[in-house]
């Protein structure tokens, strides 16, 4: 049986018995309707879980251990923009597929050029969802709009479907950071910027995809190759 998994406060599961914590509890109690009995999952965040007994207001620390939910190579996401939902979508499903980090980043041709904050705390709790329904043990963060050059690291992989060198699956080593245009792509002295900076450019294939896209394929690229998905 699939328990449901919560991500909690750390400070939530110190001991073998503590109150059911505030943060979830009318979800499990008035959503899920869960009973004395039984059981769910807590998630201080560091990568480890805590299946834990519900008896009355408090929860019976029954087992600690590691999630077995993460991937084994960290990768960053840095993902321009986008407009719509499609921004929602690239958080889900590369939370999903195992994306440890997202950094987000405003380029030439991002139509949308603004992030309001309530925006952004909706993309962390997204986040949160599908690293409960995913079985991970860590929410990847998701950090506030920089520009290009900025979010710009040394030894990163960025995304060119113009490009006609290396394959994604081709770079050695394999890369921490993959960057990802937005609807229109990066333009050419983007792409020039960011290889001066040390950045490899490359492309995933013959196939154009769709800006939402790109981020769920690259991530299993690479962590295909880490064996993750082996």
């Amino acid at each position: 049986m699939t328990l449901h998994r919560f991500f909690v406060d750390p400070a939530d599961i110190v001991g073998d018995r503590v109150p059911l914590p505030a943060s979830i509890e009318r979800q499990v109690r008035a959503v899920l309707r869960l009973r004395d009995g039984d059981r769910v999952v807590m998630l201080p965040g560091d990568g480890t879980e805590a299946t834990c007994r519900l008896d009355g207001a408090e929860c019976v620390v029954e087992e600690r251990g590691t999630a077995l939910g993460e991937p084994r190579h960290r990768l960053t996401v840095v993902q321009s923009l986008l407009k719509g939902d499609a921004l929602e979508r690239v958080v889900q499903h590369g939370t999903e597929v195992g994306v440890a980090a997202f950094q987000l980043t405003i380029t030439a041709r991002s139509i949308v050029r603004d992030l309001p904050p309530r925006r952004l705390e909706r993309l962390r709790t997204i986040a949160r969802e599908a690293a409960e329904q995913s079985e991970r043990g860590i929410v990847p963060p998701v950090l506030a709009p920089l520009s290009l050059a900025e979010a710009l690291v040394p030894g990163s992989v960025l995304l060119y479907e113009r490009h006609d060198g290396a394959r994604l699956g081709e770079v050695e080593p394999l890369p921490s950071t993959v960057v990802i245009g937005p609807e229109g792509g990066f333009t050419p002295d983007e792409v020039a910027e960011a290889v001066g900076a040390g950045v490899t450019a490359a492309w995933l294939g013959p196939r154009i995809l769709r800006a939402e896209t790109v981020a769920v394929a690259a991530t299993t690229v690479v962590l295909s190759r880490s064996g993750d998905f082996a």
